[in-house]
């Protein structure tokens, strides 16, 4: 069935993947007849309202079910409401037509005297006053609600939602026409969630911490529920296994600086600190340990539902690896630290490029991912080279599902990657793997192998005629810095 999905105008190429995923995990593309197997093509139909463009917040998404919908609204960060449409039109005329021909078993079964309801008026590219409000509800009298009205929880919410056209579209996406839908409220986000985590108000916050809305989605493409173990191998403070263990995964996380995940800033503020402040689950275990250095036995695989993280990749912090610059050169020979100073004592450490950092971590995922585990994690693009922004890692073991841009700088940006493991870990595909890297590794630019992307992000951009010279075609304004 057909569902109108309207969408806070923020983090736009989000918007779709968050829900897809949210579709697979809560049954969407499961096949009846056959449980046991599932659709290969994991994608929704999706469809724009007439005359509206593709950035609108205004999408039509086909769902098999209202359970499903529900489900995808009530937990989606960037999803307002789903609604069943029961009439659209580009004037209040055409609306009544709409909504008077639309099938009556499906709608009085919620217009019953025994029900209550509440009407909402929302607009989008302009501000309705209270009185207009008030005379587009009186305006649907010709729908013959018998209920009560109960503002505060009524049993269902009906929607009237009308668009602006382009004559003054306020920096929003271009809307030909004005369009005016009216629909029963299926399920809605309860945004309460990103000023309850904000990082603001966080016990124990560290210069990278993920912001508190991008965790959540994050949290959402790795499909984090009740029963599934996450895995961050870059913890820090803790931030993406909080989203995760509020959807009610068990969580688990590592770090290569042992201050971090052991200390903190004292007995009080700490990454269990963080988990204490919103009550939820503990990790599992916080690790001491090194991405390229893994610490699982030989042997030890298909452990993680899912695989969630940030990696340094040189902007707010670099990467680092174990061993030190004089170890990694040669020039002096492992050391054997005494016992008297193994509790306190702090291990060398070396820089750790973005190209390795990335390999070791599909290398970890394809081993410790279970079949089907997400791998969700952030890679950065600039802008002025086209051949990074459409290239990114691969692995044979993965299948990349979707990537998401956020802009950051007129330079740089960054891009949610979400894999899914289709192949078990085996050592051939390892050797492919390999081969892969190193393909990798030669058609990129030397920012990256050497993982000095500070420099290249905040370097002086060149100047032609008085502007900055980026080759990739900008992005419309309306869109935003935020989106």
């Amino acid at each position: 069935m057909w569902y109108l999905c309207v969408f806070y105008h923020r983090l736009l190429d989000y918007r779709k993947p968050e829900v897809e995923s949210l579709a697979d995990l809560f049954g969407a593309f499961e096949d009846k007849q056959n449980p046991d197997f599932a659709t290969q093509n994991r994608a929704l139909e999706w469809r724009l309202p007439k005359h509206h463009h593709p950035d609108s917040p205004f999408h039509f998404v086909n769902l098999p079910s209202e359970d499903v919908a529900r489900n995808i609204a009530n937990r989606s960060i960037l999803v307002k409401g789903i609604y069943e449409l029961w009439g659209e039109g580009s004037s209040y005329e055409e609306l009544k037509e709409a909504v008077t021909s639309y099938p009556d078993e499906r709608k009085l079964p919620y217009l019953e005297s025994e029900s209550t309801f509440k009407i909402t008026v929302d607009s989008f590219g302009k501000v309705m006053s209270l009185h207009e409000q008030k005379t587009r509800i009186w305006g649907l009298s010709y729908i013959p609600f018998k209920g009560q009205v109960n503002l505060k929880n009524p049993d269902h919410n009906f929607w009237l939602m009308e668009t602006d056209d382009n004559a003054t579209t306020n920096g929003l996406p271009p809307v030909v026409h004005r369009r005016i839908f009216f629909g029963r409220e299926v399920g809605g986000a309860d945004r309460k969630l990103i000023p309850t985590y904000q990082l603001k108000s966080r016990t124990y916050l560290g210069p990278t911490a993920m912001d508190a809305e991008m965790a959540f989605l994050m949290a959402n493409q790795a499909q984090a529920a009740p029963g599934k173990l996450v895995y961050d191998p870059f913890v820090g403070t803790g931030s993406i296994l909080v989203s995760a263990a509020h959807f009610g995964a068990m969580t688990m996380g590592a770090d290569i600086d042992i201050r971090v995940v052991r200390d903190g800033r004292g007995p009080d503020c700490n990454v269990w600190s963080n988990f204490k402040q919103y009550g939820l689950p503990m990790p599992i275990a916080l690790l001491r340990a090194d991405n390229n250095l893994p610490p699982w036995r030989h042997g030890l695989k298909e452990v993680f539902d899912a695989i969630i993280c940030d990696p340094p990749y040189g902007v707010r912090a670099g990467g680092r690896k174990s061993g030190g610059r004089k170890l990694l050169k040669g020039i002096v020979g492992p050391y054997t630290v005494p016992d008297d100073k193994r509790a306190d004592h702090i291990p060398s450490t070396a820089p750790y490029s973005l190209l390795e950092c990335v390999h070791d971590l599909l290398d970890l995922a394809a081993r410790m991912l279970v079949m089907g585990g997400r791998l969700v994690f952030f890679y950065p693009v600039l802008r002025e080279d086209d051949s990074v922004g459409d290239h990114f890692p691969e692995h044979p073991c993965f299948k990349l599902v979707a990537t998401s841009e956020q802009i950051l700088s007129s330079r740089y940006s960054r891009v949610l990657l979400t894999m899914v493991k289709t192949s078990s870990y085996t050592e051939e595909l390892a050797l492919a793997a390999r081969i892969k890297h190193l393909e990798f590794k030669e058609n990129h630019t030397k920012w990256l192998e050497n993982g000095n992307l500070h420099s290249s992000v905040f370097s002086p951009a060149d100047i032609e005629s008085g502007d900055l010279k980026v080759s990739k075609e900008s992005k419309p304004k309306y869109r935003g810095k935020y989106v």
